[in-house]
């Protein structure tokens, strides 16, 4: 994929895998989420702007923005990169050739392996710390734990709502059950530093991790962001079952087998990376906007 902002939006899938997961999970937002792509586009639906002297300026001030390092901007869609690409077993390349608008599950079956209840915990709390991460390069401020969830609950909107939702959704509810939450705690108390030994998100991350005291960190964030997504699913009434039903629309699973789905989905969608580009595309338009 290019490493260019305005290339990065036009080849954003109008419709793919990823996109049907994450309009099935449409449903919990208060406000639906739109898969705008293409720069042009979106820059015309987040400004208003529709002439096209107006958005070549935009276009030009927003890659301009975004190609000065020292912005953040790119060192957020890395992070995004690093959480999905983490998730993709050799096979996914395979596998996504044989997508199409409806898939056999069985012919799947012996290519999927799902995680462990333990590694899915702590995958769940490192995409978490990763979308910390992300927030604090792209906004250009560092976060605390209690910061983040400050900001998760005011200002996450659209494409960055949409991405915890399905943080929630698919690498909570799916893989670990109604008590997803409690089983990541549980993992992080019991396991400590050792669970964390050979994960790739958390190799490419820990540098990053704003803090001497790594894994308290990532407890602390977890636990600081569990208030949050709990309230998501009491509020919403979410289930494993209930997301299931939605995602099930559109892909033949069975429903006694939510962790070989977790494992499709893990393998063939990057709905982190989706959204996070339309996230920092949004911030950066904004701010072009504002200097043309």
């Amino acid at each position: 994929m290019s490493d260019s902002i305005n290339e990065l939006l036009d080849e954003l899938p109008a419709n793919n895998l990823t996109v049907k997961t994450l309009n099935a999970l449409n449903f919990v937002l208060p406000q639906k989420w739109e898969n705008v792509v293409g720069c042009d586009k979106t820059i015309s639906v987040i400004t208003g702007a529709n002439d096209a002297n107006t958005v070549m300026q935009i276009r030009n001030r927003m890659i301009e923005l975004y190609n000065d390092r020292d912005n953040g901007y790119q060192g957020a869609v890395r992070f995004y990169r690093i959480v999905d690409n983490a998730d993709k077993a050799l096979g996914a390349a395979a596998m996504a050739n044989k997508i199409g608008e409806k898939i056999g599950f069985l012919s799947f079956l012996n290519k999927l392996t799902p995680k462990a209840d333990t590694t899915q915990s702590i995958d769940l709390c490192l995409k978490i710390v990763a979308e910390l991460i992300a927030y604090s390069k792209l906004n250009g401020i560092k976060l605390d734990p209690i910061d983040f969830v400050s900001e998760l609950r005011q200002n996450y909107t659209g494409s960055a709502l949409m991405r915890m939702v399905a943080l929630v959704c698919i690498d909570g509810l799916i893989p670990l059950g109604p008590d997803f939450l409690q089983k990541a705690q549980d993992t992080l108390n019991n396991q400590g530093e050792r669970s964390f030994e050979n994960n790739p998100v958390f190799a490419a991350i820990e540098p990053s991790i704003p803090s001497d005291n790594k894994i308290g960190f990532i407890a602390s964030t977890f636990s600081s962001v569990s208030g949050w997504m709990d309230n998501l699913v009491s509020s919403t009434g979410l289930t494993p079952n209930t997301v299931f039903n939605h995602i099930g629309s559109f892909i033949e699973f069975s429903d006694d087998k939510l962790d070989f789905v977790a494992a499709f989905l893990d393998q063939s969608t990057n709905y982190f990376e989706h959204t996070g580009i339309q996230s920092v595309a949004r911030k950066l338009i904004l701010r072009a906007a504002q200097d043309v």
